[in-house]
């Protein structure tokens, strides 16, 4: 699932800013029903950032956990894996474990949560016998992370998830492999990632027409 294969950095989206024009439009192509996910959505981001930082972890693991639907990427694309934006998991309102993972990472971002804070996390799910994706939270980094995962929607610390096996995980600044359930080593920018570099490019024309 890794993909190195850009050599350069996009800067990740100061502000997730959704206009009135971008909600009809989300109305139009999809429903009323994705417009107020992505209207909840809107509201959770301008409404939480006051919240202490663990109510802002269990809100936004909550709110993605009970507004989408489990799909898997080859029935909602016809991909084998797609990154989907936060705007198109919630307009469909299905998407897999990345999804979920990078919706939370962009939400807990906007409400102010340091980025060197969170990693998104690649797993082996041991129940599953298969990769999985989840959003890890350090509250310094000597802290056991904790974990958001839509798989079950209580946030643990790590070494109670003794089903998840950790590989690598990143940010918008960084590259890690996985070293036991804590930081691991740094190997790279995120940008080494097509994945997320595509993401982060369908982001910013997804905000450019809501400006």
């Amino acid at each position: 699932m890794l993909a190195w294969l850009l050599p350069f950095s996009v800067p990740l989206l100061a502000e997730l800013l959704i206009s009135d024009a971008l909600l009809q439009k989300i109305e139009r192509d999809f429903d009323s029903d994705a417009r107020q996910r992505v209207e909840a959505w809107q509201t959770l981001m301008l409404e939480g950032k006051d919240l202490p930082e663990l109510e802002k972890l269990t809100a936004v693991n909550d709110f993605f956990n009970n507004n989408v639907m489990f799909v898997d990427d080859i029935v909602l694309w016809n991909q084998e894996d797609y990154w989907a934006t936060p705007i198109e998991m919630l307009s469909l309102g299905a998407g897999d474990c990345e999804d979920y993972s990078i919706a939370k990472y962009f939400t807990l971002k906007q409400l102010g949560v340091n980025e060197d804070k969170l990693r998104i996390t690649y797993v082996k799910a041991v129940n599953l016998n298969q990769a999985h994706m989840v959003l890890t939270y350090f509250e310094n980094r000597r802290a056991i992370p904790l974990v958001l995962d839509n798989l079950i929607s209580e946030i643990q610390p790590a070494n109670r998830r003794q089903d998840l096996i950790p590989v690598y995980s990143f940010n918008g600044t960084g590259l890690w492999l996985a070293k036991s359930r804590g930081e691991g080593q740094r190997v790279g920018d995120a940008s080494r990632l097509s994945l997320w570099e595509d993401l982060t490019a369908r982001m910013r024309v997804e905000m450019g027409t809501s400006r």
